[in-house]
């Protein structure tokens, strides 16, 4: 994770102890970098709920409730996946925020209609409003991942009212 990053990791936090918000993470691609980054700042442990890791589609399904329906009809890179997520996350969790992340951060795993850097991320506020906004990130895998971190914290903070 990069000093950005934590920059505003910190941030994020602040505004959410300041809002008495928790948050929770749902997620892919990322590999729960978003939870790492969070939880590499001390004290971060009254913000932060909990993580998922749904790398699998089966880990999708069991952990987070997302339809095999959606699955199959638009696959896990999707904003329909990437919602499901979300609500999916808080539905298992007492956090006022979910953060979801699904994408692919390469080198392999591209389509014709899927390149690599393609993610759809999303925010969901309990009870409220639901983001998710689609990207394709340019650079290495690291530079995808570190990218869909810190649009994932600015959607939360978008969130946090």
């Amino acid at each position: 994770m990069t000093p950005l990053l934590l920059a505003e990791a910190e941030a994020l936090l602040a505004l959410f102890r300041e809002k008495r918000l928790m948050i929770v993470t749902a997620e892919s691609c990322t590999g729960g970098l978003i939870a790492a980054t969070l939880t590499a700042i001390a004290g971060s442990s009254d913000v932060l709920d909990r993580g998922f890791v749904t790398y699998s589609n089966d880990a999708k399904r069991a952990m987070l409730g997302v339809s095999e329906e959606t699955l199959a009809r638009v696959g896990a890179v999707s904003e329909e996946v990437s919602r499901e997520m979300a609500d999916g996350a808080l539905g298992v969790s007492t956090a006022d925020v979910a953060l979801s992340v699904t994408g692919i951060a390469g080198p392999g795993g591209a389509t014709e209609t899927k390149p690599v850097g393609l993610v759809f991320i999303g925010a969901a506020r309990r009870g409220g409003t639901l983001l998710v906004e689609r990207h394709v990130f340019a650079g290495d895998r690291a530079a995808v991942r570190n990218a869909s971190v810190s649009v994932a914290f600015r959607l939360a903070r978008t969130l946090a009212g």
